[in-house]
């Protein structure tokens, strides 16, 4: 009789761990439904990244122009002229929002 009733007690106690575990596995804050939130703000994050990246490329390029070993001619007179405000009398100057 003792036997059976620390038995019933053991597996009492088994079940209710199991119902615990189970339970924050499915609802808690490691379930499945935060792991499907987490990939889904991973994506975000790499096209964020992608942006990012193309958009330091793309001034890796302009300043690796303005170097003094290989200065482009038309970049300094692009920057001569926006800097100063400065054109030739026969230009058209059209300036865009950056």
């Amino acid at each position: 009789m003792v036997k059976r009733k620390f038995d019933l007690i053991v597996m009492t106690v088994c079940l209710s761990l199991l119902g615990y575990f189970g339970w924050h596995g499915y609802y808690g804050p490691r379930s499945f439904d935060h792991r499907d939130a987490l990939q889904a703000k991973a994506i975000g994050l790499d096209a964020k990244l992608a942006t990012v990246r193309d958009e330091r490329l793309a001034l890796e390029r302009k300043v690796s122009l303005m170097r003094p070993q290989s200065i482009d001619p038309d970049m300094l007179d692009e920057l001569a002229r926006s800097t100063l405000d400065y054109g030739k009398p026969t230009d058209l100057i059209v300036k865009l929002p950056n």
